[in-house]
């Protein structure tokens, strides 16, 4: 408006204009002494009569600008100054008339700059007093402050430039309620900031230093439309002002992009980029402020992303078309996008990627320091800035990979999974746009050293993110490395196993078919793995990875695999079995080995056979003994499908039982010796009830076995005993009638004892045995050599005939109904003497019945 009036203010007025100036002083002045009275309904009442005036005003000339001509002059000479005088009037609501009536002379005069001189002081008294000292505002009431506050950016939209020469008291204020109690007052002030460094900026320069303090302690205000006002004033402020203020609100700015509200963060993302593109001293703050628009590309909310990724296109531009000069040999022979560019991004242009390139050196250090910063959000941030870093440096981040690659292996092993998540994408970038040549060497070196989880799930992840073509070369060296007994036995730690096992996946992934040269170190790296491991989970995984392998190199499946590798894994498992305790690693790979590799067990019996014959002397670890028991114990169990699978396992039967299992069996003082005894009989009945062996080879093997099973009838161990009786059993019905008579009669007193046991299981089993005993006597003239034996035989079974436990009983009235056919006169002798002696007769009678039933029918 004041540029409108400009050339009419320096003619004379005309007569309409004096007319109408004179008219509205007379209406003035009669009005103007009611703001002198003593009480405050008279100042009101006055104040009001002024408000009436002015608004029910209404020029006469349709000429906007000869009307605020008009009013100029009685505003300037008559209102102002009463005006000014009433904002500091006791009564509150007079004050409030008065700032209300400030304003609507502001809007309707001509020259309103003119007011400035009186203006700007007056609002200073009132809203930061005579001191800069904190302290409370001169004037109490928030509303008034709030109003006075949008007087002064009233003022400085009309003044304009002409407020240069009171940019003291207009800077002054504003450090004062930019600190206000009120948060309206704060919004208010940031706004009249902004405008104030627009308005003045040739000399807003000079004070901009000073509200930048205020600014900043207001950043984290408690509302979040005042946080969005003071970063759109800081923004300003800066942009018109002194750019070295950027390294004082950095730090803040920062922090806002952790804000919940995202219209902060978005405040932040757009104050960045506008600083980015118009910021006169940009050039010396790349290095600054790129890390924070940068990180607004991963912000959570899709409008913020989508502001970033304009803005910062926008800022490649023009930072290409600045430096078209520098960059013509880039722009006139332009590289093509590397070939296996990650399919989920996007290549930012060559404007933004050179800005990376350039700053990435000054942006690197504090960034590796905010990734080991100990605020979990701060960590996150950086995270994901390093992945967009590499995403922009492409190759050239080969300079700083060192670095890099130490901070990686560092954030790799936090505990936050958002960190992991973007550092393992970073490595991606890294395996994608660097040579592996270079990579492998900073990251095998240190493995070598000092292995752990993190620095194997960096190898995988760039590994992964690596071109087939490119990795080819280096395939057999680093599954050689993976397979070294200092990295795949490093560790029994499941997130340690599970990183290696995304090792040998990320290869299969990548080199596929290639993968076939390095198929045994692979496997030997599964091996250990799942010998190392405990969880059900985990040994699924290296499963379906071994599945993964056999399609890779084209085999069938996985028992393909281990029969192709089988001989040279047993060679590498055994190399050093001369050594081995209950805690080697090696005899926990030797147990998966023989217990996984199925079929293709039997193909190295050669191996298997004299390992275990070795590691299974008496002299030897007894805890060893024990694991590798019962590991043998769960591969005679399908002897037919393992170490049978070619038909061989005849060959090797009499070293199994004579060698390995006999001295194991024989009585030795202590629970170990005895935990051995009951692992060796454990292997015995595998062995024997597979279904692998022949009734030849079981009556070649029961000479040797049936004195110690004998022996070990009377053993603690339950098991031991149940066992025992179940392997005598099977000897008897597989030998039959072929026993000699001198060794079947050591048999069963021994069995009799077990019908006493304190275990009803073992005591059926020793009657169930009697019965196949009692079977192998020929019921013909031969018979009579064992007739006291028999009688004695009777005479015990009756006693248990009548046991407290049913099952018992049956079980025995099963052997005397077995035997009855041998000495049926013997048997109903006895049965009548001790009739009267049971507590119920009814199971002799039934043995009777029996008797004469089975006389009946011969």
């Amino acid at each position: 408006m004041a540029a409108l009036v400009a050339p009419d203010a320096l003619a004379p007025p005309g007569p309409a204009e004096t007319a109408e100036a004179a008219e509205l002083s007379r209406a003035l002045s009669r009005l103007l002494p009611g703001l002198e009275a003593d009480s405050k309904l008279g100042r009101r009442r006055a104040l009001e009569a002024l408000q009436r005036e002015l608004e029910a005003a209404r020029p006469g000339s349709p000429n906007t600008a000869d009307a605020a001509a008009a009013f100029q002059g009685p505003w300037a000479r008559l209102l102002l100054p009463r005006l000014l005088r009433c904002l500091a009037d006791p009564a509150e609501g007079c004050r409030a008339l008065a700032a209300h009536l400030l304003d609507l002379g502001l809007r309707r005069a001509a020259r309103p700059h003119d007011a400035l001189p009186r203006l700007l002081p007056a609002l200073a008294a009132r809203l930061a007093g005579p001191e800069a000292a904190r302290r409370p505002p001169p004037e109490p009431c928030e509303e008034l402050r709030l109003a006075l506050m949008q007087l002064l950016g009233l003022a400085v939209r009309l003044g304009g430039a002409a407020l240069a020469p009171y940019l003291d008291d207009a800077v002054r204020v504003l450090r004062c309620t930019l600190l206000d109690p009120f948060a309206a007052v704060r919004r208010e002030s940031c706004a009249c900031a902004a405008a104030l460094a627009r308005a003045t900026p040739e000399h807003f320069h000079m004070q901009s230093e000073s509200l930048v303090g205020p600014l900043m302690q207001t950043i984290a205000h408690q509302h979040w439309k005042v946080r969005v006002a003071v970063i759109e004033a800081t923004g300003t402020v800066i942009q018109f002002g002194n750019g070295k203020s950027v390294d004082d609100v950095l730090s803040h700015l920062a922090q806002r992009l952790f804000d919940e509200v995202p219209q902060v963060r978005q405040a932040v993302t757009s104050v960045v980029g506008a600083w980015l593109l118009e910021l006169r001293d940009r050039y010396s703050f790349f290095h600054k402020l790129i890390p924070l628009l940068l990180s607004s590309l991963d912000d959570e909310l899709p409008e913020i992303r989508q502001l970033a990724t304009g803005l910062w296109e926008k800022v490649g531009l023009q930072w290409q078309k600045e430096n078209e000069e520098d960059l013509k040999d880039k722009l006139d022979f332009a590289a093509p996008p590397p070939p296996h560019y990650p399919l989920q991004e996007s290549r930012p242009g060559l404007g933004c990627r050179e800005l990376v390139f350039r700053n990435l050196s000054k942006i690197l250090p504090g960034l590796c320091r905010d990734l080991a910063d100990w605020v979990v959000g701060t960590r996150v941030k950086a995270a994901q800035l390093l992945a967009m870093l590499l995403l922009h440096a492409e190759d050239h981040a080969t300079q700083h990979l060192e670095p890099v690659l130490r901070v990686l292996q560092h954030a790799c092993a936090d505990e936050e999974a958002a960190v992991v998540s973007s550092c393992t994408k970073s490595a991606e970038f890294i395996g994608t746009f660097v040579n592996p040549e270079v990579f492998l060497k900073l990251i095998l070196s240190p493995l070598k050293k000092s292995p752990s989880a993190s620095s194997l799930l960096v190898l995988a992840s760039v590994l992964r993110g690596c071109p087939r073509e490119a990795l080819q070369p280096h395939l057999k060296a680093v599954a050689t490395e993976l397979a070294q007994a200092h990295v795949c036995q490093a560790s029994e730690n499941k997130r340690y196993l599970e990183h290696l096992l995304l090792c040998v996946q990320a290869l299969i992934a990548v080199c596929g078919e290639d993968c076939s040269a390095c198929s045994l170190q692979l496997m030997q790296v599964l091996v250990a793995i799942l010998a190392a491991s405990g969880a059900t989970d985990l040994d699924e995984k290296v499963q379906k990875t071994v599945g993964l392998l056999a399609v890779a190199e084209g085999s069938v499946g996985p028992q393909d695999v281990y029969q192709k590798h089988v001989g040279a894994l047993m060679e590498w498992v055994t190399a050093s079995h001369g050594d081995w305790t209950v805690y080697s690693a090696e005899l926990a790979q030797f147990g998966v080995l023989i217990t996984q590799a199925g079929p293709a067990v039997g193909e190295v019996l050669r191996y298997l056979i004299p390992i275990l014959k070795s590691c299974l002397q008496p002299s030897r670890d007894p805890q060893m003994r024990l694991k590798l028991f019962s590991i043998l114990s769960k591969v005679l169990l399908r002897a037919r499908e393992t170490v049978d699978s070619q038909g061989q396992f005849r060959g090797h039967l009499k070293t199994l039982v004579t060698d390995i299992l006999v001295p194991n069996l024989q009585w030795h003082a202590g629970r170990t010796a005895a935990a051995i005894r009951t692992a060796a009989m454990s292997c015995l009945w595998a062995l024997v009830s597979s279904g692998t062996l022949s009734a030849e080879q079981i009556l070649e093997v029961q000479g040797a076995l049936m004195p110690q099973m004998v022996t070990t009838l009377e053993e603690d161990s339950q098991m031991t005993r149940l066992i025992s009786c179940r392997i005598i059993n099977l000897f008897l019905q597989t030998s039959g009638d072929t026993n000699e008579p001198e060794k079947l009669l050591k048999i069963y007193p021994e069995l009799l004892k077990r019908l006493d046991d304190v275990s009803n299981e073992v005591r059926i089993a020793a009657a169930t045995t009697l019965i196949t005993w009692l079977k192998c006597i020929r019921n013909d003239d031969s018979k009579s050599y064992y007739q006291s034996n028999i009688q004695y035989l009777y005479k015990e079974l009756l006693i248990y005939l009548d046991d407290s436990e049913p099952a018992v009983q049956d079980a025995v009235l099963e052997v005397l109904k077995e035997g009855s056919v041998l000495f049926p006169e013997i048997l109903v002798q006895e049965t009548e003497a001790v009739l009267h002696k049971h507590r119920s007769p009814a199971l002799c009678e039934q043995l009777l019945q029996h008797v004469q039933a089975l006389a009946a029918a011969h």
